[in-house]
């Protein structure tokens, strides 16, 4: 599975930082990825919606690491680029080896 293209929507809000649309070997698109601004940096939350306790749920998610850390890592890029593209700092990018 490739991740064949992102979309990053940047927002002006405290922790969200952009809305984000990824689309999966051509065939699959999943929207509402979140990059939020956590304690430890930023972080990709999986679309979900709230559910009847108040609590919320994820929709669509990896079922393992190395999935996520695949999503992620086209995910940052995308959303670094997008940011200087904007002009914008990217101080809370998180560091990646």
């Amino acid at each position: 599975m490739k991740v064949t293209e992102v979309k990053v929507f940047p927002v002006n809000e405290d922790r969200l930082k952009a809305y984000v649309t990824i689309t999966l070997d051509d065939a699959f698109v999943v929207r509402d990825l979140k990059i939020i601004k956590g304690h430890e940096g930023l972080f990709v939350a999986m679309p979900s919606k709230q559910r009847k306790d108040g609590q919320f749920k994820d929709i669509a998610h990896p079922l393992n690491q190395e999935t996520r850390q695949m999503l992620e890592e086209a995910i940052f890029d995308a959303y670094e680029k997008e940011i200087k593209s904007l002009g914008q700092a990217l101080d809370d990018l998180p560091d990646r080896d």
